[in-house]
């Protein structure tokens, strides 16, 4: 027996296959900006259609630059708790409320 031992290749590891005469499709690179200035560069295929607000990294909305935020009127407002409850009660039921449950922890607490 031979002192030498096969060499091979891991399964899965790496590719037989190479990039050269590969063409990468045509593509675009579109920059949008912050409110707070901050820059984003998102690269889309040259046939995509490009959306003029993107969400950057950080959260924050960013508008298309050389482009206008659009105003569309069949969005919904986001409601908040405050909303919800303003639709249920008045500000006079509120206060009443209020009052009341004050009352009650001033009693449970004064024993």
């Amino acid at each position: 027996m031979s002192d030498r031992s096969l060499r091979g290749m891991r399964l899965g590891s790496q590719s037989m296959e190479s990039e050269a005469g590969v063409e990468p499709a045509p593509r675009q690179r579109v920059e949008y900006r912050t409110q707070d200035g901050e820059q984003v560069f998102v690269t889309f295929a040259s046939e995509a259609e490009i959306p003029s607000v993107w969400v950057s990294k950080s959260g924050k909305e960013a508008v298309i630059v050389n482009g206008e935020k659009p105003e569309n009127p069949n969005e919904k407002h986001q409601r908040t708790h405050w909303d919800m409850l303003m639709e249920r009660r008045s500000t006079e039921e509120l206060e009443e409320i209020l009052e009341q449950r004050l009352q009650f922890y001033r009693e449970q607490h004064a024993i």
